[in-house]
């Protein structure tokens, strides 16, 4: 990452990301235009939030049908339901986290782990410590030991608290990649993060009625594509940066596209 004063306003002038966060805008405010929004806002946030969690637990190895998730009420039997059970009340706890983060972001993101791993363990709730174990099967990229994973945090927490001129997109999904690639708690990081950028991109005001899930679009897009862009910001290049935002910006796109279908199933008296 940049070295400059306002690094993440930095990222957002490297080459192709402009495009991207013009792009994304222009779908957000399509999707706020929709006439369903004036009287129904509050149907398409719920749906969204639902959509938003079958995504990001899809990431997570738990990729069930939407009426499925709808049907449960047992997220407590196997580990599939309690990973869909984690993705629902991460969804349903960002929101409530809105106001912290620009204080104290990683507060935030010790009760995020706690609402995901509903457990009163002592290793839930903090970042992990040297020789603690990390489950994630699902991202195989080298793991920065726990003196790396503390000193990058406080890098990350003091980028937000600092504020930036950045984009909203950019500051997302580099708080994404960033969890993604240190993966600081011992279990529930995809969870985590995808859980912070939702309240990035709320909290910014990009997506204030929180109507655009960019889980759906990860999930979207596909494992392999997710974890080749996660690649990509982990590589720290230039064009791998670039590629992990547009991949970012991409999902956020596939979320306005989602919500506009709900939007256009309201209007029809359909859902």
């Amino acid at each position: 990452m940049s070295t400059t004063a306002d690094p993440l306003a930095a990222l957002g002038a490297l080459p192709g990301v402009a495009e991207s966060v013009e792009s994304v805008r222009k779908a957000v405010d399509r999707v706020y235009g929709h006439r369903i929004m004036r009287r129904r806002s509050n149907a398409v946030t719920s749906e969204a939030a639902l959509r938003a969690a079958r995504g990001s637990a899809a990431l997570s190895g738990a990729d069930w049908a939407l009426e499925e998730v709808r049907r449960r009420t047992d997220f407590g039997t196997d580990d599939e339901a309690r990973v869909m059970g984690a993705a629902l009340r991460l969804t349903a706890e960002a929101g409530q986290l809105l106001s912290i983060w620009r204080q104290s972001p990683l507060r935030v993101l010790a009760r995020l782990h706690l609402v995901a791993a509903a457990s009163d363990e002592s290793r839930v709730g903090r970042p992990r410590q040297a020789g603690e174990a990390v489950d994630e099967p699902l991202i195989e990229l080298p793991l920065p030991d726990a003196r790396e994973v503390s000193g990058r945090l406080d890098g990350l927490a003091d980028l937000i608290i600092a504020g930036s001129s950045a984009p909203a997109l950019v500051t997302a999904a580099v708080v994404h990649g960033e969890l993604l690639a240190l993966r600081p708690f011992t279990s529930h990081n995809g969870l985590v993060a995808r859980a912070a950028e939702r309240i990035v991109l709320i909290g910014s005001g990009l997506d204030p009625k929180a109507i655009c899930p960019a889980e759906v679009g990860h999930a979207e897009q596909g494992r392999a594509e997710y974890l080749a862009a996660l690649e990509g910001y982990v590589s720290g290049t230039p064009e791998g940066m670039a590629a992990w935002i547009a991949h970012c910006g991409r999902a956020v796109e596939f979320g306005v596209r989602e919500s506009t279908a709900v939007c256009e199933a309201l209007q029809r008296g359909a859902a």
